[in-house]
């Protein structure tokens, strides 16, 4: 197991270095002159000079690429935004816990509807509720990210007046500012809509891996034998069946939640959002390069450590694994 932990973790950081070569080297080779638009619309040429000189843009793009892991390593900075002088790690931190909220809580929601339906239909195949659960794949496949949104913003939040249409709550409460909402309770309030947009995303794919799943497990040797001996059916399920299903699952979860955090941007902007990636349009929009590259930089780190806990889990659960 020692061994596994240690290819794996070698392998998140060989990840990690190909992802920010790949940004920087895409982000910063763009034509753009961030000395102008660090200094602003009256500039004399040469101030501009100057504050080229001064954020390192004269030098060479490999030795700019080290300084930017020398400080993102030792002293975990991401540089300063070029539009408003604030921290990129200041701006993230704002905005991280909007897109990770949206996120996590969205993998809640569709995982908890997604494994009993999925159960339910492969137990029982044809049924009722094994066709409700096609429907709901076909739904959820074919409609876009922004039309489910929009949707449920209309019925939900105009028409019905149960839920907020837009906004954020923080979730600690009095860590807004003055006359902001906050708490546990406000928090999941204004995010129970992108919550459902996302569980209408990507639970249909899961309804349909877990009933796919389920059913070829229960049709295995080992299964079959099981209920020969005389074991009863719930035990059979809980521990032959489902640990064994879930492992598809497990692995599409670590990719689909890369996925959300990438499909999180249309998700944000329907319902007002302020996360990482309504921050990464408008930075782009500016040619802010520093608060592009760190808001990607960070999404890489975030996605490569948790396909590192997935690998964890996934060995845990199948210890054939961590042979190979």
């Amino acid at each position: 197991m020692v061994y596994f932990l240690i290819r794996r973790f070698l392998w998140a950081i060989f990840l990690f270095f190909c992802a920010t070569v790949i940004t920087y080297i895409i982000f910063f080779v763009i034509p753009s002159d961030p000395a102008s638009i660090a200094c602003g619309t009256h500039c004399t040429p040469q101030q501009i000079v100057h504050i080229r000189h001064s954020l390192h843009l004269d030098l060479p793009i490999y030795q700019q690429y080290w300084l930017f892991m020398w400080n993102l390593v030792r002293h975990g900075s991401l540089g300063f935004s070029y539009v408003n002088g604030v921290s990129v790690r200041w701006i993230i931190g704002q905005d991280a816990p909007v897109t990770a909220s949206l996120v996590f809580g969205g993998a809640v929601f569709w995982l908890a509807i997604s494994i009993p339906i999925g159960i339910i239909s492969a137990l029982r195949p044809r049924s009722l509720m094994d066709r409700f659960g096609m429907i709901f794949v076909l739904i959820g496949i074919s409609a876009p990210a922004v039309w489910i949104g929009l949707i449920l913003a209309y019925i939900v939040g105009f028409k019905l007046g149960w839920t907020p249409i837009a906004g954020y709550c923080n979730l600690i409460p009095g860590s807004g500012t003055i006359g902001s909402c906050s708490g546990p309770a406000q928090w999941a309030y204004h995010l129970i809509l992108p919550w459902l947009t996302f569980m209408f995303l990507f639970a249909a794919l899961y309804v349909r891996l877990i009933r796919a799943t389920v059913m070829e497990t229960m049709s295995e040797d080992y299964v079959r034998t099981a209920r020969a001996k005389g074991a009863p059916g719930s035990r059979v399920l809980m521990q032959h069946v489902l640990r064994n299903s879930m492992l598809p699952v497990v692995t599409i979860l670590g990719m689909d939640i890369g996925l959300a955090l990438g499909g999180a941007v249309f998700t944000e902007t329907v319902f007002q959002l302020r996360g990482l990636g309504s921050e990464l349009i408008q930075s782009a929009n500016k040619d802010d390069l520093p608060v592009v590259v760190g808001v990607v930089v960070f999404a890489c780190i975030a996605v490569i450590i948790f396909n590192f806990i997935v690998d964890v889990a996934y060995a845990w659960l199948d210890p054939r694994i961590r042979l190979e």
